[in-house]
């Protein structure tokens, strides 16, 4: 598609993403990583959430958290939809798709590069689940701190999140509300992507 110049240009759509969200981190004030997540519940209630998007490879937009949260649970169904917003560049970029669970290796390597506040506070949180009161959390990061002291272990419970898009639509900001959007469509992982041009 000729059309498909400057800022959406090119034959693949994850690089497009990544390109996006290099141009963020230069104008977002903070967190252009940040995407909100919508999943469902066993009822078929919608929940949506922020989550930081840590890596766009493999096919994938990579996320971690607790595989015990409400989130979590609700991932287990296997589907999920993202949106980032950057508001910086006027650019919406919307993932419908498939949900898997990153490698254990790929999530251990994640755990141990994060601050060591932020790994204790993976064993400490009970991520979702009812709390009484701070007092009580500041109590399980103490006891965390001492239980798994300098070099804690990554908690089962606590991993990496892969969506693997199914639909992908690129949206930039225009004039008079006339902005220019592209859906890239398959029906699964392993065919070619259709792309069209949508109305705005």
């Amino acid at each position: 598609m000729s059309e498909r110049t400057e800022i959406f240009a090119g034959e693949d759509p994850f690089a497009i993403a990544r390109r996006w969200l290099e141009e963020a981190r230069a104008t977002e004030p903070s967190d252009p990583d940040a995407a909100a997540l919508a999943t469902v519940d066993e009822n078929g209630l919608p929940n949506v959430r922020t989550v930081l998007v840590r890596a766009i490879e493999g096919g994938a937009f990579v996320f971690f958290t607790n595989y015990d949260s409400q989130k979590g649970q609700e991932l287990k169904q296997g589907k999920a939809a993202m949106v980032f917003h950057w508001k910086s560049l006027g650019r919406q970029l919307r993932l419908r798709g498939l949900v898997e669970r990153a490698t254990p290796e790929a999530s251990d390597a994640y755990y141990h590069a994060r601050p060591l506040g932020s790994r204790i506070g993976a064993w400490a949180s009970k991520q979702s689940r009812p709390l009484a009161s701070r007092q009580e959390l500041v109590a399980a990061v103490a006891r965390a701190e001492r239980e798994q002291g300098a070099a804690p272990r990554r908690p089962e419970w606590w991993g990496g999140f892969r969506l693997i898009p199914l639909e992908m639509e690129f949206w930039a900001e225009a004039e008079f509300r006339l902005h220019d959007r592209f859906r890239w469509r398959r029906e699964t992982p392993t065919v070619n992507w259709e792309i069209q041009r949508l109305n705005p």
